[in-house]
């Protein structure tokens, strides 16, 4: 009884101290709300975890940002057209809307993830602004979509740069908000003396893009071209803004900054982005690609019952013969989106920390991979051996191509800071860092080397292409054998002494390799 006698009596004394506290947050107001703990304010009843409304935010981002490519991927080309010159008029049109129209989304997107870096805990009034913003993000893409079909009407422009403007009035009255509560920012903030700074650079940062779109708007009326200029600078705007940073301290020395405006709401290229909504928003776009892929065949491959009881006597496998090269580009581009998925999920596994650049790095390869449905429409829809079907596996292999060596490129981003953003088996000199390198790798040389083949072969067919997509998965099956193989190979003619010394760099990386993973993301 001494010792459960005693736990019960400190824990009613914990509980009376919880309750006097409580009682004078609702006498006193918000000035008492230091002295309640976070997990008390997580237990307020007008408070909610925003894990929820940031994974809804992120799946419907992910969905307007990827559908774009639908008008793009449904374009007919005829059989008595040159496919390079289809090309032309759609590169001119609605694949310039799709990547556009995606490039915008997802600045968006990391305006998002930062305003929700610095809020971390909602109530219903913020969980409905933030629908408010969707609604606004979602309906983005269908100005994009009349500025490309009427290119020199500015009411496309209007539009755009009303919602950009509307956007940004209510993510700064979020801001406004969230800065009057303090139990809903992040507990960095909350215990900060310069609130008021905070919020003011906050708010600062948030406006240059509804300011930079008044002025579009303003030029629409104008000089219209002067208007796509400046909506082009909006997607670079950081690191346009960090350029000149550059150049300023390069001409009259460097400006001394506060340590706050240094942490929030920076244009540095190394600033963090949240790992988990990163991911999560590329899921969703390989998830979108991959339903967009079967929803093609639901819609264009399943026959007419009436055809099948007049032409095959009632055989449904003989009408479905016909099919056959469909199917064979449906399992090959499936495979394509899936280890394109995998890649990017061990190149992920192993980044303990996301900055600003790869964000963007993963945002153009996310833009090719967008496109696969595409080049899933393209290689099953011209005749066997003409020119079109060798000019449509060509851009496929370009698709391809800059959907894996964007990875590759986030991976060499990463280990210029390799202590922060990567996990040391991969660092430079790591024990999957020779892997790591081919897995990344894979993908881009063998779209290089299809479209090299191509252009030395006139009678490579687009079945040939998709039965090499169903074969890649047994590559990567193959490929640690060829790695370990092709370092022993190396260790044995350049150094033969080798295995008997182990350097320092080993030492410690199996030191911090023991760390868990989750423990190392920050």
């Amino acid at each position: 009884m001494g010792e459960n006698g005693d736990t019960e009596i400190i824990e009613h004394h914990v509980d009376e101290e919880m309750e006097k506290k409580r009682i004078l947050l609702r006498s006193h107001g918000s000035s008492f709300m230091e002295s309640v703990t976070p997990s008390e304010r997580d237990g307020h009843s007008s408070t909610q975890s925003s894990h929820r409304l940031l994974a809804y935010s992120d799946a419907l981002i992910s969905i307007i940002a990827t559908v774009m490519i639908l008008p793009v991927a449904h374009t007919k080309v005829q059989d008595n057209e040159e496919l390079k010159e289809s090309l032309q008029v759609l590169l001119t049109t609605k694949i310039a809307v799709y990547l556009m129209t995606f490039l915008i989304v997802t600045v968006a997107w990391a305006a998002h993830i930062r305003l929700f870096q610095v809020i971390e805990r909602i109530d219903d009034c913020l969980a409905l602004l933030n629908l408010a913003c969707m609604m606004l993000i979602t309906f983005l893409p269908y100005t994009f979509s009349l500025m490309a079909t009427f290119p020199e009407n500015i009411l496309g422009i209007l539009l755009f740069c009303a919602c950009v403007m509307v956007l940004g009035f209510i993510q700064a009255v979020i801001v406004v908000y969230g800065f009057s509560r303090p139990f809903l920012l992040n507990d960095q903030i909350q215990v900060s003396e310069n609130q008021v700074f905070y919020k003011h650079h906050i708010l600062k940062v948030i406006m240059r893009v509804p300011i930079m779109c008044f002025f579009a708007s303003i030029f629409s009326f104008i000089f219209f071209q002067m208007s796509y200029v400046i909506l082009a600078i909006v997607i670079f705007l950081p690191y346009i803004s960090q350029s000149l940073k550059w150049c300023r301290s390069k001409a009259i020395g460097q400006v001394e900054e506060t340590p706050d405006s240094m942490m929030f709401y920076t244009y540095h290229p190394n600033e963090p982005l949240s790992k988990e909504r990163v991911e999560a928003f590329s899921d969703g776009v390989f998830a979108i690609v991959a339903t967009l892929l079967i929803l093609d065949i639901c819609e264009d491959n399943v026959p007419d019952p009436v055809m099948v009881q007049k032409q095959y006597g009632g055989s449904l496998v003989a009408a479905l013969q016909n099919y056959g090269p469909e199917y064979l580009a449906y399992f090959g581009s499936f495979a394509t989106v899936a280890l394109l998925w995998f890649v990017h999920h061990s190149l992920f596994l192993h980044v303990t920390r996301t900055t600003r650049f790869m964000g963007l790095l993963n945002t153009f390869s996310l833009a090719f991979v967008g496109g696969l449905p595409l080049a899933y429409q393209l290689t099953h829809e011209f005749p066997r051996n003409s020119r079109n079907e060798l000019e449509a596996i060509q851009i496929s292999c370009v698709i391809i191509f800059f959907a894996g060596v964007f990875q590759l490129a986030i991976w060499v981003a990463a280990l210029f800071s390799e202590r922060e953003t990567l996990h040391p088996y991969v660092r430079y000199g790591g024990r999957e860092h020779a892997f790591m390198l081919a897995k990344l790798a894979l993908y881009p040389c063998v779209a290089l080397g299809t479209f090299f083949l191509t252009c030395i072969l006139s009678k490579f067919s687009a079945s040939i292409f998709h039965l090499m997509e169903i074969t890649v998965p047994f590559a990567f099956l193959l490929l640690r054998l060829l790695v370990r193989g092709g370092l022993a190979l190396l260790r044995l003619i350049f150094c033969p002494d080798g295995p008997e010394t182990r350097s320092a760099l080993e030492e410690e990386e199996e030191e911090e390799a023991r760390m868990p993973f989750n423990t190392m993301i920050t």
